[in-house]
Formats: structure tokens, C-alpha cells, sequence
């Protein structure tokens, strides 16, 4: 009954120049040698089949998924448009349960890094488990190891019988104070691993989420551009999480990042003594707390600190590391002959 939907969308431009609307953040080796991609598929051996892993993705990003996920063919789900998370996480279960009745459905995003591969599985069978036993929507929580601002937090509500909790509210993005009181509190990041039952999913959707429900007629019609078409774009979490009663929390025991921006290099790969990451031809001296990345030619720093340095796609950045969350602003500026990149 268990199937499980990856969200392999978006553009990955926190990663320029080295990512590009061609290679997207989710097909690069971020983490190691494989794509994280290709790392969340496997990530899944064991718990759920490949044959009842469902993708959902634009046309361009399926066709260069096919052969690294290696998937039966029907199961890329090509979204006729990009409309954020809860159509796609809709349809996608939908689809589960059109193909089988009584589906449990596992939803992950393809550019995550996760550290426990084996606690990652524990906590995904728990959280599928609850949301079979208590009919509920569970998302998984992960304990925070620093105020991230960045990330949405869980604040957990009354026990249920098998040590998950409901969930009292979400907090999205915090700054850092009130990210520092939000962990004193005991809340949770909320990693985006959710779990439910695909009738569980859909009655909540009819009910709490207008910009979508309407639409369902079209897909119980097979009418999936027709869906798309009629909805309007939101978020699982908006549209639906912090709408409706019926979600549960289960804590993730197991180190996670969503690799955001290339400050989170420093978390997930190997550091020197000195804390510099280095990958690809380069060369670090007398400096400290850097992220060097080459896809061609020697990098040589020396010197300095906190330093951000990309040489890809026939781009060089330099900024400090401190200044990779601001991405987005700094291509704004751009002219689009720099910018752009194709391939």
C-alpha cells in the first residue's frame, strides 16, 4: 500500500552559476558523487519499491531524470505547469490511489541531504504508520541544531499513543530571536517528509483547500491539464497544513538540510582543519572558513576567510559566504548576458 511521491521541481538558482534551468540544484553531486536526486531515490531502498516511486517534475527536468532515477516510465508525473507544492502533492496522490485503493503515500523533495539513511527509514515507517492508525496528515520534525531562519518550525501539541504529538502550530521563517525562543520551546523544523493516507489527503483538500478542491472534478475526469489549469497555486503547507485539524508531528531522528544556499556546503561536505570545503581542483592557504567549488580550472585563495568562490559554466563568483542566502537579489541585478546560462 506504501507509495512514495518525490518533488524534483524548481530551479535551484541559490546555486548559481553552477546551476542552470538545464541542471537544476537536484541533479547536481551537492553532497557526494551522486545527485541528491539520485540520493533520495536511494535513500528509499528497503522501505518503499522502486515501482511504487511516483516523480513529479516539469518536462524538461523528467526527461533528464529518467536516466538517473531509472523508474518504470509511468511513473514521472509531468506537471503541465509549475503551481507550487500542493497541486503536485495532490495529483501525485491521486494518482497513488487511482493505481492503488488503499494508498499510503510518502512525500520527500529530491534536493534534500540526509545523514542516517537507516534512521531516515525508521522515522518515515513511524510517521506512515501514523498516519494509517490516526488518520491523520503527519509531517516530520527535525530537531534543530542552530536558529535557522530559513526554515519553517513545528511547535508540537498533546502526546497521541504512540509518541507522536499533535501539532499546536507552525511558525514560518522566524527571525533569529524568535527562532532561539521557538527551540527553547521545544519546536521542530519542519523538514517537508510528510506522510498521510490518500483518502486522508484528498477529503482534507476538499475541505480546506478551495484553491485546489474545486479542480478535483477535473481529475476524477483524468483531466489533468484541465486541473492545472483551474487551480490556483499554493503551497501544501498553506493551503492545507495549517488549515486543517487533523495533522500530527512525529520527531526526525536524523540529520537533515535542504542544502538552500552554498553556506550549507559547510554543513554536509568534508572540511580542513582550517574549516574550508573545497571541490575540485583548488588549493586553500593561510585561510580559513572558505568554499572553493571548480568544474575546470585550479582555484587558488590565500589569505582570506569566509569566502565564497564558484568557477562553473564559464562564470566565476566571488562573495562572502555570509551573503549566499541574498542569491536571488544579486541575480536581479545582473545583466542577463552574465546571468543566463545555458546548459
Amino acid at each position: 500500500m506504501r507509495w512514495a511521491v518525490l518533488l524534483a521541481g524548481g530551479s535551484g538558482t541559490r546555486f548559481w552559476p553552477l546551476s542552470t534551468p538545464a541542471t537544476p540544484k537536484q541533479l547536481l553531486p551537492l553532497s557526494g558523487a551522486g545527485s541528491t536526486a539520485e540520493e533520495a531515490v536511494e535513500r528509499l531502498t528497503g522501505l518503499i519499491p522502486r515501482e511504487r516511486i511516483l516523480v513529479v517534475a516539469g518536462a524538461a527536468l523528467s526527461a533528464r531524470l529518467r536516466p538517473l532515477l531509472k523508474l518504470p516510465p509511468e511513473n514521472y508525473l509531468v506537471e503541465p505547469r509549475a503551481a507550487s507544492t500542493a497541486p503536485a502533492l495532490i495529483w501525485a496522490t491521486w494518482e497513488a490511489r487511482r493505481r492503488d485503493p488503499d494508498a499510503e503515500v510518502l512525500s520527500l523533495h529530491a534536493d534534500w541531504t540526509v545523514g542516517d539513511a537507516t534512521a531516515f527509514r525508521r522515522t518515515a515507517d513511524a510517521a506512515l504508520n501514523t498516519a494509517r492508525r490516526h488518520d491523520r496528515l503527519v509531517t516530520v520534525g527535525v530537531v534543530p541544531s542552530r536558529p535557522e531562519t530559513g526554515y519553517g518550525y513545528i511547535v508540537p501539541g498533546t502526546p497521541l499513543d504512540d509518541g507522536a504529538r499533535t501539532v499546536a502550530r507552525f511558525s514560518e521563517k522566524p527571525d533569529a530571536s524568535t527562532a532561539l525562543d521557538l527551540m527553547a520551546a521545544g519546536a521542530l523544523w519542519n523538514s517537508g517528509l510528510f506522510a498521510w493516507t490518500a483518502d486522508r489527503l484528498l477529503a482534507e483538500t476538499a475541505r480546506y483547500t478551495p484553491e485546489v478542491a474545486a479542480a478535483l472534478p477535473k481529475l476524477e475526469a483524468g483531466d489533468v491539464s484541465g486541473f492545472f489549469d483551474a487551480l490556483t497555486p499554493i503551497s501544501i503547507d498553506v493551503g492545507l497544513l495549517e488549515r486543517s485539524g487533523a495533522v500530527a508531528v512525529v520527531t526526525g531522528a536524523f540529520a537533515w538540510d535542504d542544502v538552500g544556499t552554498w553556506q550549507a556546503l559547510a554543513r554536509i561536505r568534508p572540511k580542513d582543519p582550517s574549516g574550508n570545503v573545497v571541490v575540485g581542483p583548488g588549493v586553500v592557504q593561510e585561510s580559513h572558513d572558505c568554499i572553493v567549488w571548480s568544474d575546470r580550472d585550479p582555484v587558488v585563495l590565500c589569505g582570506v576567510q569566509d569566502l565564497l568562490v564558484v568557477q562553473a559554466n564559464g562564470r566565476i563568483l566571488v562573495m562572502p559566504t555570509e551573503r549566499a542566502a541574498a542569491m536571488k537579489q544579486l541575480l536581479d541585478a545582473l545583466p542577463p548576458e552574465i546571468r543566463d546560462i545555458d546548459g
